[in-house]
């Protein structure tokens, strides 16, 4: 169960309840009570105070995979920049975060999208190691737009020259608040739609992807779905996944449905 987290006035997040406790020690800074916890502090040294409370909060195993990215607190009724932050502790206090995905993907000769390209995610890293993502996938830190994380993370994950992500198109963005182990994911995915010729192949440069596969639409559908056998996608990926399939018209497709309803029976468990 969580409580309220307000700044400033405005609730911009919220905190698990078991660990009240251990903010308690820190009443300079934030006021706990038992329905909600308080900022105190509105000065110029609010960054400064956040990252000592953060770093004896990491002490403590409270909050995980530490990144050493700044990301900003915003309020999220109007996105307005309250404080700017360690990456790790927005799910710690259930902030709103931004992410940019990229579904890279190869058409046909009749010009629709038959292949996706797949990662899997590196089995060193902090979050969702060794799991399935889109071709491109990170998070927006502070000071970057989602486009521009989204040209960085290219480079950086798939090896694709900013002028190869002039071509991708905006698609929807995706709303997702959900509990996980490091807390609470508020965060809206900005999602895009790459079209790449079928002779290019993306080459990580960050060592963050163990590799990549070209997949058919409908084995990576079943992938996003949760139905391949001993195969597992993110939560943000399948969502950006299902979404493009959603916009491009694939789950309409007779032909694509009776795809994925044959990968399910040979490979669900």
């Amino acid at each position: 169960m969580r409580v309220p987290f307000h700044i400033d006035g405005i609730e911009v997040g919220s905190v698990a309840r078991a660990h009240l406790p251990h903010l308690a020690p820190f009443a300079d800074l934030v006021a706990v009570a038992e329905d909600g916890v308080s900022w105190r502090d509105d000065g110029p040294q609010r960054d400064a105070h956040f990252d000592r409370l953060h770093q004896a909060l990491r002490r403590q195993g409270l909050i995980r995979a530490w990144r050493d990215e700044p990301y900003a607190l915003v309020d999220p009724a109007t996105l307005r920049v309250l404080a700017c932050i360690e990456r790790a502790a927005s799910r710690f206090w259930g902030t709103l975060t931004f992410g940019a995905h990229a579904n890279g993907y190869v058409c046909d000769a009749a010009g629709r999208p038959s292949q996706l390209w797949v990662a899997r995610r590196s089995p060193t890293k902090a979050t969702d190691p060794g799991l399935f993502d889109n071709l491109v996938g990170g998070g927006v830190p502070h000071g970057q737009t989602p486009a521009q994380a989204l040209v960085r993370e290219g480079w950086e994950e798939a090896g694709l020259q900013p002028a190869q992500l002039n071509g991708a198109r905006a698609g929807g963005v995706l709303r997702l608040q959900r509990d996980i182990p490091e807390g609470w994911q508020h965060e809206w995915l900005y999602s895009y739609d790459l079209e790449l010729p079928a002779d290019w192949a993306p080459r990580n440069q960050d060592g963050e992807v163990a590799g990549f596969t070209l997949m058919p639409v409908a084995e990576a559908l079943t992938l996003a779905c949760g139905h391949a056998a001993g195969a597992l996608m993110t939560v943000d990926a399948a969502l950006v996944t299902l979404d493009f399939a959603l916009r491009q018209g694939l789950l309409h497709d007779a032909a694509l449905a009776a795809a994925v309803q044959r990968q399910r029976v040979v490979r669900s468990p």
